[in-house]
């Protein structure tokens, strides 16, 4: 529970800011030197202490070795990611972060399995034509929100994943054609992980049910599916058992349709080889 800080609820983000002053404080230590003795800009660590921006999971890290605190910055850092996500993805994000067994049909690169500067490429874009300092702060917050999200792959017990991407999501390179090799690489990479699964639906699988929405659906410990539904503009959790029965027969379809899991590892690597080329 957040304390209650003059008659409003501390925020996640705020909490995190001010036990980090705290740290440092104890520490004995002024912004100046615990830049100079952790490497990251004075600068952004006020902002971080005053909760002006959310950092990476891994500078949490780095600042939990440092203070010696276990893993007391990872916990706070992750409630207060809470405040940076969007409303039309929390009920997403909270099926997300606790399923046992996902399975995903996507349009486009999910984030689990964006490079860091592929997400900024992505989310750049999505915040205009060019990232200005007014919304360069936001953008890498979403990354960060975006790169910590990517943890519960490695967790253990980590989650089954089946991740189908459409093939044109594997046909709009981002204008960096090394942020792209990037990215395809780091797909490869990750349909190596033991609990990840990776297919791609060719174009000539022709139509289906799913063409013009992303699709998830997500298996807790215990209790029935529930799936998340997401197209231009809108985002949606359904849990009414007769429509996740009929979102999970198209994405059976969908999988049906999809080249094996070899075959798309093989596709992605001539794609790779191209864009290299």
């Amino acid at each position: 529970m957040g304390e209650v800080v003059d008659g409003e609820r501390e925020s996640g983000r705020d909490r995190l800011g001010r036990t980090l002053k705290d740290l440092r404080e104890k520490a004995g230590k002024s912004l100046g030197q615990l830049a100079d003795e952790t490497g990251y800009d004075k600068s952004y660590l006020s902002r971080l202490e005053s909760g002006q921006r959310l950092s990476k999971v891994a500078v949490m890290e780095d600042l939990d070795a440092y203070y010696g605190t276990g893993d007391l910055l990872v916990r706070l850092w992750r409630d207060a990611r809470k405040d940076v996500i969007k409303d039309k993805y929390k009920g997403f994000m909270e099926l997300e972060a606790t399923a046992r067994v996902m399975w995903l049909f996507q349009l486009r690169v999910p984030g689990l399995l964006q490079t860091e500067d592929y997400a900024r490429a992505v989310l750049s874009g999505l915040s205009g034509a060019q990232t200005t300092a007014g919304n360069g702060e936001e953008v890498e917050e979403q990354v960060a929100l975006r790169m910590g999200r990517q943890e519960l792959l490695y967790r253990d017990p980590a989650p089954n994943v089946r991740v189908i991407l459409d093939e044109g999501a594997l046909r709009r390179p981002v204008p960096n054609a090394k942020v792209w090799a990037d990215q395809l690489s780091h797909l490869l990479e990750a349909a190596e992980l033991p609990n990840v699964v990776l297919q791609v639906l060719p174009f000539t699988a022709g139509g289906h049910d799913l063409m013009d929405s992303h699709l998830s659906l997500f298996w807790q410990r215990t209790g029935d599916p529930v799936a998340y539904v997401e197209g231009n503009g809108f985002g949606e959790v359904v849990d009414h058992p007769d429509k996740v029965l009929s979102f999970r027969l198209s994405y059976d379809l969908v999988r049906d349709a999809a080249l094996t899991p070899v075959e798309s590892t093989a596709f992605i690597k001539r794609l790779l080889e191209e864009c290299r080329a």
